[in-house]
């Protein structure tokens, strides 16, 4: 197979954002983030640490105390968000291919999984002005209601396997609502997100709204966990690294916890059912994005009357897969 050149793309931001703007980290650190198809240095990359947690975390907190986000009418909020999904859409290819080249993802991902995330934003764009309590009937002469509130500084530590969707799944009922943000993304995929912050700021989000910190686990994500003034933690990744975070918000403030962690999903299929449509619907569950699914397909279980066709015909077409440069057509 020909080996394709790499595609012109040119990397703008590599520094944290943080209170609406890129900075150096307080350190100074910087680390590489590479080309999965050669292993060549693609940039440097601003390497947050404890400190920058904090200083993001201040922003954040700042910025939902007293800025005009929480404040602003869930009306204005979803139009900043649907001006922010507009501006996504607008810059699909630089951002598709920026992915492709950071991530070793094929190309066509990208065209599939950032549309997903656009239309993420925009759905929860609709709900920002329908967020509304209840008025309770209570016994004798009382009034009851319920008041939905933002929760407040809403940390969120996301993997590399889907960049830009996972940065708008998790951004955008936190948006929707009224919450500030920071973000801390993987050391391996740090330059789309930090793109898609860029054009956030150019959508009209207020400064310390939205922060995005790029590290190592162990370090910017470990303080994160801990941090006694974020509100709530968002978490995808592995199992061993969630019981960690949970351990972390038992220890500190109690904070709320979401983890989305690994599974093993299995296809149950059946002596009736249609054989070529079983193979190619397992095949979609394992093979998409490279396996890299926490929700994919990883195990099937075939009815005995149909096995050894499934499974010859599953080998047939796992070996027409065409492996290579993700940049090429069909890979």
């Amino acid at each position: 197979m020909a080996k394709m050149p790499s595609p012109s793309v040119t990397v703008k931001y590599t520094k944290l954002f943080i209170n609406g703007e890129f900075v150096d980290s307080v350190s100074g650190r910087t680390f590489e983030t590479f080309d999965p198809r050669t292993g060549d240095s693609i940039t440097s990359v601003a390497e947050a640490s404890k400190e920058d947690v904090d200083v993001a975390v201040k922003a954040a907190r700042n910025a939902f105390d007293h800025g005009p986000w929480p404040r602003m009418s869930g009306y204005d909020r979803g139009r900043i968000m649907n001006k922010y999904a507009d501006l996504v859409e607008q810059h699909l290819e630089e951002l598709a291919v920026l992915e492709t080249l950071e991530s070793g993802k094929p190309l066509g991902c990208q065209y599939y999984e950032i549309p997903e995330g656009i239309k993420g934003l925009c759905y929860y764009a609709g709900w920002a002005d329908k967020i509304h309590g209840l008025t309770l009937k209570m016994s004798g002469p009382y009034q009851g209601y319920t008041l939905q509130e933002p929760i407040g500084v809403v940390g969120q530590i996301i993997p590399w396997n889907a960049p830009l969707l996972m940065i708008f799944n998790k951004i955008s009922p936190a948006l929707a609502c009224g919450s500030t943000i920071v973000i801390k993304y993987v050391e391996q995929t740090p330059l789309t997100v930090f793109y898609a912050a860029q054009l956030g700021k150019e959508a009209g989000i207020p400064p310390g709204v939205l922060n995005v910190l790029s590290g190592f686990g162990e370090i910017a994500g470990a303080a994160m966990s801990k941090h006694m003034d974020i509100d709530k933690i968002s978490f995808t990744g592995s199992t061993e690294v969630g019981r960690l975070i949970m351990e972390a918000f038992a220890k500190s403030n109690l904070k709320p916890v979401t983890l989305e962690l690994g599974g093993k999903s299995p296809l149950v299929i059946m002596d009736d059912a249609d054989v070529e449509e079983a193979i190619k619907i397992a095949h979609m569950a394992v093979y998409a994005n490279m396996g890299q699914v926490c929700c994919a397909g990883s195990r099937v279980f075939v009815q005995e009357g149909i096995y050894d066709e499934f499974v010859k015909k599953a080998v047939e077409r796992a070996k027409k897969q065409m492996i290579g440069d993700p940049f090429l057509p069909g890979v």
